[in-house]
């Protein structure tokens, strides 16, 4: 398969911030996008900005966490834009609790999103690159999964999860021309970013972070998105399995 046949990337959580950056920069380099997010507004509304700039997208509604949505989702994606090459398992729900006072509940929900709903997305979509012998499949994650962060117990884990599920499927789907390789950010100026920031939850603002950052700034939803284009692309065939962190040297 080359990279000009690349057609269809479906980018979860794509109605804002890291998401919306990913489908812009997919549909710079020639996809069509299904945007996927619980927003259905914002999902539209990225999507109608990538059509008014002449790529094929749509936005659909879906709540990762509930299996019949993600099939429902694909099956709107394939029927409109055709089978699916590529996914980007980007939609994530934060949390921040003290460990002893996190709630059953608050630990189920987080798990749904991030790390089952990575689970529902990725085995609904996979079987197109399975037929097609080609695929990429790239998860977003989390940089605290490596590090750890206090307050963030749940979603630290859920995240963690994101990170050994990429290493099982890249040693399970190699045989089928499918890379499976997992993104974690950095401090990235999202708006999930400036929500914490306002609640101070983040010891301190992110003018005080980028002080502590090696290349001395913040990372921006572009830094994520061009990682991402080249793991969703034909050069990137021989990675997979891997974590490419992008995060401006605060994890090494």
């Amino acid at each position: 398969m080359t990279e000009s046949d690349l057609k269809v990337a479906v980018v979860t959580g794509g109605g804002s911030g890291i998401g919306e950056a990913i489908a812009h920069r997919l549909c710079d380099d020639g996809m069509a996008i299904g945007v996927l997010d619980l927003d259905e507004a914002a999902a539209q509304r990225v999507a109608a900005g990538l059509r008014d700039a002449g790529h094929d997208a749509i936005g659909v509604h879906v709540d990762v966490s509930d299996r019949a949505a993600v099939e429902a989702g694909f099956g709107t994606v394939r029927a409109e834009l055709g089978p699916v090459s590529v996914l980007v398992n980007n939609a994530g729900r934060d949390g921040f609790r003290r460990f002893v006072n996190i709630t059953e509940d608050e630990w189920n929900a987080i798990i749904a999103v991030n790390l089952t709903g990575t689970f529902h997305c990725t085995q609904v979509g996979i079987s197109d690159m399975i037929e097609a012998g080609w695929g990429r499949v790239i998860n977003i994650s989390s940089s605290s999964a490596q590090g750890g962060q206090e307050f963030m117990a749940h979603y630290v884990s859920s995240k963690a999860g994101m990170i050994g599920l990429t290493k099982s499927l890249a040693k399970e789907l190699g045989q089928d021309g499918i890379t499976v390789n997992t993104v974690p950010p950095g401090f990235i100026d999202t708006p999930m970013l400036r929500r914490s920031e306002a609640k101070g939850l983040l010891g301190g603002s992110v003018e005080d972070h980028e002080e502590r950052t090696p290349v001395r700034r913040v990372g921006t939803g572009a830094d994520i998105a061009n990682a991402v284009a080249f793991l969703a692309s034909e050069a990137s065939g021989y990675i997979t399995g891997q974590i490419i962190g992008v995060n401006g040297g605060r994890n090494t």
